[in-house]
């Protein structure tokens, strides 16, 4: 049945202000917004629900819900607070590949197989996926400010343990800073669509993800360009010792300033939210986003888990890539230690475009499926390609079809953040960007040992098949997803319910509402 929304006429002689306005409609007899939840069934009309009615069937754009006009703002510090994010990331990621694109090196230094020096690596997979739903819990009920901080302060602690450990026997002790710098990764990976979410607008949050997660590949391009230029393939123990400690040190001098910029300038959120879609998700009560619900909210959501296997497959695949690039470069083109690391640097910084045009795309276009089914495919060709070209004998080869599989490959990163977010609203975007961390981190380790076996018995091309076999499965996961973007839905409805509420003020005499959205610097 349809009737008109029940509340109060404000006719211009009744009102001085906006405050007053604003204070009458919270009156007991006017429209409780924080309260009260409507179906919109035509221009102006609407039909009550009961607070206690069950609604998980009306989805999409069939349900608007009406919360508290609030102004909205964009804060110029917004951009402070992601480089410096994005700087913490790149810290840490490159201590996750400062041990493998060198493993020739520190197998000999160590005196261990290559087996161990993947796991110097392989530790960040494995310590991410018992501890990211306590850090998940940590940030949805302590916030963001709080889980950058105590990361930081892992990496920091991680990186210093690493510096007195420049000695042959000390492999065991190199492994434990590894391990505690692979603490603070569970505290990173699902910053970047938390932190777009809340300090960025609608129209610029796909791009300030793509650059929250350029600060990982920052580090990762850094972590292959670096380790082989500050510690050569010296044969003598005490040189080769004393480059290594010049890395360690130089590592924990920037985590170190890095964790002071932190505590001192890093904040929680802005005093005003940046888009409508969060002040939906300010206005909702804490106790309708329990945690449990949400994450079974989010295992029950089909297209969301189509994501989170798709996502894990590709970016293990990156991972099984990255750890064990040293092993197939030096297999093909031995004692190419360098170019092995600028090869690894090709694909990072490759990707690194490929994630910033993709976050820019996204914010112009919101095709999130089409674009995220689109690199899915050229990931997979890209991968083809550099599998049948690896072993022509050419490094300049090598370097073009790496870099064109890095630009897909690692560009899919924040695509799969951000369409995350748009199947999952408005769940926290820190739970499902952990899940998809989680399902990455499992294929990685499943990938690299996987991977590594095989290119021992049967060599650098069967193992690149064994990868392309799998995204050519995620590749076809992708294509199944359906594509409900329901933080866009939120934000059109949230424009569509000022327009009514303005027209149906004007036709009736009555003071329009506030403005909703006033974006400001």
């Amino acid at each position: 049945m349809q009737q008109k929304p029940q509340g109060k006429r404000f006719h211009r002689s009744n009102m001085s202000s906006q405050d007053e306005f604003h204070q009458d409609l919270c009156d007991d007899g006017g429209l409780d917004y924080s309260q009260t939840r409507k179906q919109r069934t035509g221009f102006g009309e609407y039909s009550q629900l009961d607070n206690n009615s069950d609604t998980s069937e009306i989805t999409g754009m069939d349900t608007v819900l009406i919360f508290p006009r609030m102004e909205t703002k964009l804060y110029k510090r917004r951009w402070l607070m992601l480089f410096i994010f994005s700087a913490y990331s790149m810290s840490n990621a490159f201590m996750w590949l400062q041990y493998s694109i060198i493993g020739n090196i520190f197998m000999r230094f160590y005196n261990i197989d290559s087996l161990a020096i993947d796991w110097l690596s392989m530790i960040f997979f494995l310590t991410y996926i018992p501890l990211i739903l306590p850090v998940m819990w940590v940030l949805d009920n302590r916030g963001i400010r709080d889980v950058v901080v105590v990361g930081a302060a892992f990496n920091c602690i991680g990186a210093w343990i690493k510096t007195g450990t420049a000695h042959p026997g000390m492999f065991a002790m190199t492994l434990f800073g590894q391990f505690v710098c692979s603490i603070a990764t569970v505290f990173i990976l699902g910053i970047p669509s938390r932190l777009a979410s809340l300090w960025f607008g609608q129209h610029e949050v796909s791009t300030a993800c793509a650059v929250g997660v350029l600060g990982n590949q920052m580090g990762i391009a850094i972590g292959f360009l670096l380790p082989p230029i500050l510690v050569p393939n010296v044969d003598d123990v005490d040189e080769l010792a004393y480059y290594i400690r010049i890395m360690f040190y130089t590592s924990a001098g920037v985590a170190t300033l890095i964790f002071i910029l932190v505590v001192i300038v890093f904040q929680e959120k802005p005093d005003l939210p940046p888009s409508q879609s969060q002040v939906q998700a300010r206005s909702t009560p804490p106790e309708e986003n329990s945690y449990m619900s949400s994450i079974l909210r989010l295992l029950r959501n089909k297209s969301f888990m189509l994501l989170m296997v798709s996502y894990g497959l590709n970016v293990g695949c990156f991972y099984s890539i990255s750890t064990l690039l040293n092993r197939m470069i030096i297999d093909q083109y031995p004692g190419e230690e360098v170019n092995a690391g600028r090869i690894g640097l090709t694909i990072v910084v490759a990707g690194m475009a490929g994630s910033l045009i993709c976050g820019i795309w996204l914010d112009k276009t919101k095709t999130y499926k089409q674009t995220a089914l689109a690199v899915y495919v050229l990931s997979l060709i890209g991968m083809v390609i550099y599998t049948f070209t690896l072993n022509l004998g050419y490094l300049w080869v090598v370097f073009v079809t790496a870099g064109t599989l890095g630009f897909f490959m690692t560009g899919y990163l924040p695509l799969g953040f951000e369409f995350a977010v748009e199947l999952t609203y408005p769940e926290s975007e820190g739970t499902s960007s952990g899940l998809l961390n989680c399902s990455a981190q499992i294929f990685g380790i499943i990938f690299t040992i996987s991977q590594g076996k095989i290119i021992d018995r049967w060599g650098t091309f069967a193992g690149n098949i064994f990868l392309c076999i799998f995204l050519l499965i995620g590749s076809i996961l992708t294509g199944l997803i359906k594509s409900d973007l329901r933080r866009q839905k939120a934000n059109l409805q949230q424009a569509e319910v000022r327009t009514v509420s303005k027209a149906t003020a004007e036709l009736e005499g009555a003071v329009p509402p506030p403005a909703l959205l006033k974006e400001g610097k």
